[in-house]
């Protein structure tokens, strides 16, 4: 495993040029989780069926986790539907959507982030008031478990995270304790301990989903789950897959990241790889290596003379094709939208910019041993 000391995207221009910082919110409940992940069990298939074509208002919450003595702020973005509650936050800021409640002085931080350039559809919900809501599907929205890389934070890529909220997904983006930017002991060891973080958000969100009167009463489908990362937070997603697995994980992004060791075993999950052929923090061949090895259906979305963040913190066609892609593939393995699942192709296609390649189907087969 190469890892940099720095691995999420840098402060700087963020990916919609006038998105301002995003303030955090007021810190919501605990919500302590103890045991592992949950013992395999038999999931229901997901069915066939249209993802949303509206773009949501979203809200955004913070709550804080808490398993064996590890406390992790985190970061819930929503899809806004009529009569959800207002959480608490700060007074709208132009351009960008926020929630209405008490207001708390705002801690400005960076917001380049991970994938996707597009971040105007989530308007402002507290100007109309339901504007830009929609119905929550039967069952709920798709959950999605965000982790960011090294020396990294929630909100790093928030404005990213934003667009895939938008969309008609709950993102949840827990702050690790000892990898994040505010990390009072940094340690990027502590990276093997995150699969375990994150599996614990996600028991912590289906918590809050399960609780009547909670903002995110009936919102959370525990049947559609996928886990996504950047650099170390690729790293922790494959863990999900592999040596802590979270037998709820039902798709998996990763971005510039790789293996964290462990095997792969039944049942399958599809996972999406994104990297850039110049990444110099975690190197190509070290997601290709990862890809290839795995038994499972998969897809390649090569940018081509990208590095580690370049697909990630500029408004490029780079930015565009992943987005686009990310998107796209979490509605088809989420919702099992098939006309999203066929424009994935063309959507991770760009002409001297992205290539792409797919064994969605399952058609690769890895070496005998990974098996």
């Amino acid at each position: 495993m190469v890892l940099a000391a720095g691995c999420a995207p840098a402060p700087g221009t963020s990916l919609s040029a006038t998105a301002p910082a995003t303030p955090v919110a007021e810190t919501g409940p605990t919500i302590a989780v103890t045991g592992s992940a949950p013992a395999p069990a038999t999931l229901p298939a997901i069915e066939p069926g249209p993802a949303p074509t509206q773009r949501f208002a979203v809200q955004r919450r913070e709550i804080t986790v808490t398993r064996d003595g590890r406390s992790l702020r985190t970061v819930i973005l929503f899809p806004a539907t009529p009569g959800t509650p207002p959480t608490p936050g700060t007074p709208p800021t132009p351009g960008t959507p926020t929630t209405s409640g008490t207001a708390t002085a705002p801690r400005a931080r960076s917001t380049s982030g991970a994938p996707g350039p597009d971040t105007s559809a989530t308007s402002d919900p507290a100007a109309t008031p339901d504007a830009g809501r929609g119905q929550t599907p039967p069952g709920g929205f798709p959950l999605v478990l965000f982790s960011h890389g090294l020396r990294g934070s929630p909100e790093a890529y928030e404005p990213s995270l934003r667009t895939i909220a938008a969309a008609g997904f709950v993102v949840a983006a827990p702050e690790y304790p000892h990898t994040s930017e505010g990390a009072a002991e940094y340690n990027p060891v502590d990276l093997i301990n995150q699969p375990a973080d994150a599996s614990a958000v996600i028991t912590a969100v289906l918590t809050l989903s399960a609780t009547t009167g909670d903002p995110l009463a009936g919102h959370v489908d525990s049947n559609r789950i996928a886990a996504m990362g950047h650099s170390a937070g690729g790293y922790t997603t494959m863990g999900l897959l592999s040596g802590f697995r979270d037998h709820r994980v039902r798709a998996a992004v990763v971005l510039a990241g790789a293996s964290l060791g462990g095997s792969y075993a039944d049942p399958a999950v599809p996972v999406l790889f994104v990297h850039g052929e110049a990444d110099t923090v975690v190197p190509y061949a070290h997601g290709r290596a990862t890809y290839d090895y795995l038994p499972w259906p998969k897809a390649f979305l090569t940018v081509i003379d990208g590095g580690h963040t370049d697909f990630l913190d500029r408004d490029s066609r780079a930015a565009t094709a992943v987005t686009e892609t990310v998107v796209d593939f979490l509605r088809a393995m989420l919702y099992g939208d098939i006309l999203a699942l066929a424009r994935v192709p063309t959507a991770a296609t760009v002409e001297s910019v992205t290539r792409f390649e797919s064994a969605l189907d399952g058609s690769a087969r890895p070496p005998a041993e990974a098996r």
